[in-house]
This record gives structure tokens, sequence and C-alpha cells, in this order.
């Protein structure tokens, strides 16, 4: 609902504005005095300010003129029976959105309102675009190629041109916003607000507030009115984070939103309707929570419409290499700094290690090895000691060269597979060197079953490393 102040200091234009608007389905703020409404106008969100030019003490333009000083984007409709075409374009020039007369007709006044809140809305989305020019979240600035990552590429394609509620779960640090991004911006709903509130980041007052907004004095220390997340998020995506932190109270009036899209704020007693997409996310077991009655099972299933589990780094391995490149390139951009490589034994490290922070942890540590490394090339010396304590079972017997010779050390090119195991690191170099294997082939030179064959070359295919040429027995595999 849209919010706008009149000011005058004819009390009976006031009511007679009030009535109108407020039958409009406008909010309505009313003041008799230009410096009163300067104060309101520092105390609320307001869309749209409608102002007489003759008042005692301080006057319409000059009102303005503190106005566009403080807010130089809310448009402002200038009113008075004293018309002048001086006045009018004296008006424009500070920065009025538009100039009307007393008497005026009804029809005219709200159409006046319609174009002037619509260009309200279309600079603000205009600016939020702009600063996210730079961040657009389609699917290429979500790093990953591996099999788990094309299945979420996959939902999301489908879910984000629905209205749907989605559930995106997975651990903590797996990217779990930069999917509900992905949703938004691949969305009809592209070009409309993307907020994001994390449930786990407020106490249980202040969270209530920050989803529904307040009126003034509607709490100790509410001294402004306050627009909720749920009403910015009109016509666009309310991104909820750590959404099973949320208090059973709370979930009780998330549950009313999401089957009415219906509210009041804090404090308030006029009913607010909204179309916002909810998209939430929960590094918790939320079946287990229902389960254990933390949370609310109605709730659950009105959030879960459509479910995304994010993998956790460990269950994408394959993603590492591209992953270190992208975050490479970021934090030399950030910088100022030319891009850095990496060692082989630094990203073999990389690869063994349990990333219990999952992407953000892998970050985190790039950033550090290249402000402290000393070169241009990452070495293991450059990163954080806790990567040399912890190993996955048997990854160094099928990822490493330490027991098979030359395996991945003989050719560079394969710097980027550490999640191959050695038959198919074997298969690879066979390629290079003869152009092609088949089937058989891969048998003879591994010793083993016509199956495991067929399901390591399989492997190799999904991983985009080689392409499968032909059918049946005559099928060659050849390097991408």
């Amino acid at each position: 609902m849209e919010t706008i102040l009149i000011i005058d200091d004819e009390k009976n234009y006031l009511l007679v504005l009030e009535a109108l608007l407020v039958d409009s389905g406008y909010e309505v703020i009313t003041s008799d005095s230009a410096r009163k409404a300067l104060e309101i106008a520092a105390t609320h969100d307001l869309d749209l300010v409608i102002t007489d030019m003759k008042m005692p003490g301080m006057d319409g333009m000059e009102f303005l003129a503190q106005l566009r000083s403080r807010e130089p984007d809310l448009p402002v409709i200038m009113m008075t029976a004293f018309a002048t075409i001086e006045k009018a374009v004296e008006a424009m020039k500070r920065g009025a959105f538009d100039y009307i007369t007393k008497p005026f007709k009804n029809e005219e006044l709200k159409l006046t309102i319609r174009k002037a809140i619509e260009m309200h809305r279309l600079v603000q989305e205009n600016r939020l675009l702009s600063e996210q020019l730079q961040e657009r979240f389609q699917f290429g600035n979500i790093v990953g190629k591996s099999k788990a990552m094309r299945n979420v590429y996959e939902v999301i394609e489908k879910v984000a041109q629905t209205r749907a509620s989605v559930l995106i779960t997975g651990e903590s640090g797996t990217g779990k916003e930069l999917i509900a991004k992905a949703i938004h911006f691949n969305s009809p709903r592209r070009d409309k607000r993307f907020i994001s509130v994390s449930c786990s980041a407020l106490p249980e007052s202040l969270l209530e507030s920050e989803l529904f907004g307040h009126e003034r004095g509607a709490f100790t220390g509410a001294v402004t009115q306050r627009k909720g997340r749920f009403e910015l998020a009109h016509g666009g995506t309310l991104f909820l984070d750590e959404v099973g932190e949320m208090s059973p109270a709370l979930q009780v009036k998330l549950l009313r939103v999401l089957q009415e899209m219906r509210f009041e704020r804090v404090g308030g007693n006029v009913t607010l309707q909204v179309d916002a997409r909810l998209v939430t996310a929960s590094n918790r077991d939320l079946h287990r929570e229902v389960e254990i009655g933390r949370f609310r099972e109605d709730l659950y299933y009105r959030l879960k419409v459509v479910q995304i589990k994010v993998p956790p780094l460990r269950e994408r391995r394959d993603d590492i290499p591209l992953l270190v490149h992208h975050f490479l390139e970021k934090v030399a951009e950030a910088n100022g700094m030319e891009v850095k490589s990496v060692s082989q034994e630094a990203l073999k490290h990389m690869y063994q290690y349990d990333w219990v922070g999952n992407v953000r942890e892998l970050e985190n540590v790039i950033e550090r090895a290249v402000i402290l490394c000393d070169g241009d090339e990452i070495r293991p010396q450059d990163l954080p000691e806790e990567l040399f304590q912890t190993k996955l079972p048997g990854i160094s017997e099928q990822t490493t060269a330490s027991e098979s010779g030359s395996d991945l050390t003989e050719d560079d090119g394969l710097l980027p597979y550490f999640g191959l195991n050695k038959r198919q690191v074997k298969a690879i170099n066979f390629i290079k060197k003869n152009g092609y294997i088949t089937n058989d082939y891969y048998i003879k030179i591994n010793q083993i079953s016509d199956r495991h064959a067929r399901r390591d070359l399989s492997e190799l295919v999904n991983m985009d490393l080689v392409a499968r040429i032909g059918k049946g027995r005559s099928t060659r595999y050849v390097l991408k």
C-alpha cells in the first residue's frame, strides 16, 4: 500500500483529500504545517507528497527545496488556488513532479497521483537494477559443472517461471542465497525487488517488525513508521534465510500471510495486501524439526512446494578447480592484483580437505592465500594449517600420484581433474596418445569388467571430459 503525505493549512481540504485517497486504496498522512511535514517525511516511508503552495510560515516552495535536499527521488505535487504560469514553471524547475490548481477534479488528481507513484517506483527499480547490473544471478554466476549442480540448475529453470514457494536446504556455506537469487532473476519477477532477511540474526520481537513493519510508537524505540520486508517485496521475491530459527508465534503469522497474502504492521490496524513470491532456506532438517515439534507441519508443507537440496562441497569435488579459478579472479579484481595460479600440490591439498564450511570456507582460504602469497603461484605453504590435518578416507589412493608414479604428474593438462580415479586418468592419457579409446581397450588397460568400464566411461562423459561417438561396439570416446 502506497503512503501519501498531504500538507495544507486549510483543514477542510485535508479532510476531503484524505477521504478521497483512502477510498482509492492509499495510506494517507496529513499535516497542516510544512515544518511538521518535514519531520513526518523524516520518520515515515513515503511514496508521494502533495503540498499546498501558499501557507503561513514555511511555504510550499521552501518546503520543496528542503525536502529535495533530503529525499531527492520522492515525487511532490504542488497545489494552489493562485495559479500562474511563472509559479508553475518555477515549481517544476525546483523538482516538483506536477502542478495542479484548486479547485480540481477528483479524477484528474487521482490520475496525476498514479503517474507520480509509478514514476517513483520506476526510479527505485532502475536504481536497484543498476546496482545489481554487475551481479546478475543467471546460472553462469553459480560456479559448478558437476552432475549434482546440473540437477540443481534444472530445478531452478523449471520452478523460476512459477509462483510456487521454494525451500532450499543445505549446509551452511553451500550458497543457498545464490540459488534463491537465481530463481528470482530467472523469473517473471526479475525486474522487481529481491529482499533478503536472515531469521537467525534478529530476536523474535525485531524479526516480526522486520517482516511486517511497524507504526510509529508501536513499541519502545519505534520512533518512525517503517514498512516491512513483505511490503517492500511486493511484486518481487522475499527470501527468508534460516527459516527454521523462527519462533512458533512467528510461524503462525507467516502461515497466515502465505495463505492470504494479508497482514497488519506491528501496532497497526490496517490490513495490507501483498503479492510476494516466498523463497526460504534452512541448514536444519525441517522434517526432523516437525517430528520433534519445533516446526509447524502445515507451514513446512506450505514452504516446501518445491525443495532444492544444495550439495555440500565434499560431494561435488569436481567443482573445486572451477571454484578456485573463480575465486582467484574475484580476489584479484577486488584488490587490483594480477590473477595468481595454484600449484598442483596446493590444489591436491584443497581437493583432499573435507570442507566443513563448504564454498564459503574455500573462498576464505583462497582470499587468504592470495594475500599471503609472495609469488605468482599459490603453494602449500600459503594454505592454512587445517588443510593438512584432515584427509578423507581413500582420497590419496584414488586421486594422487604418490602410489602410481606418474598418472597425474606426467601431464599438466590433468591438473583440473583430481576427481578422476586412476583408471580414468590412465584412459585420458591413452586418448591423448592414440586419439580415442573404446570400451574394449578400457577393459584391457585397466583389467576390469565390462560393467565397471562402462560406468567409468559414462562418468567421464557426464563430467564433460570426453564425448561419446557412435553406438554399440563401435563406440569411441574422444577428448572434448
